[in-house]
């Protein structure tokens, strides 16, 4: 199942749902990011050794990961604004090469300013997760603990009062 980035509520609802079939059915529950299932899936679509997912989040930033073809992760899941996105991918890129899958629903807003940065990203065309490739990341995985929901942003609902 992903753990997120995602919507709170979604997130929140698909794994507590995966928890209780997991207690039900006396089996393991694996989390995956929907960033490295968008970066598992996006290798298969393309020639590229690497590939970057990085989904809006809105407020000019993005939700980035990254991942080798070996299945090593690159780059943890992280919140970023869009300017500093070039900078942070040429980093990756002095390591693993300027030629590398983009998947996600920032694909399109990155793309251009990537290859202004003299990158050069091969558009996998995927926007979303697909579950196929979350149950075979998940397959691969280790059993551990029962999956938490990532958040990389603080919510923006506040109780009364200020208190969080």
């Amino acid at each position: 199942m992903t753990t997120g980035p995602g919507t709170f509520t979604g997130q929140r609802v698909g794994l507590a749902f995966a928890r209780a079939l997991r207690l039900a059915l006396n089996k393991p529950a694996i989390g995956v990011t929907t960033l490295d299932a968008m970066a598992a899936e996006a290798l298969t679509k393309t020639p590229a050794a690497w590939a970057i997912a990085a989904a809006d989040a809105k407020r000019g930033e993005v939700y980035m990961g990254a991942r080798s073809a070996q299945g090593e992760i690159l780059l943890a899941p992280e919140l970023i604004a869009i300017d500093p996105v070039p900078a942070r991918v040429t980093a990756l890129a002095k390591l693993h090469g300027r030629r590398f899958a983009l998947a996600g629903t920032a694909s399109e807003s990155i793309a251009l300013l990537l290859t202004q940065a003299g990158l050069e990203p091969i558009d996998s065309l995927l926007r979303q997760p697909d579950a196929i490739f979350v149950a075979r990341l998940g397959a691969d995985a280790p059993a551990g603990p029962p999956p938490k929901p990532l958040y990389l942003r603080a919510p923006d609902a506040k109780l009364p009062g200020g208190l969080v």
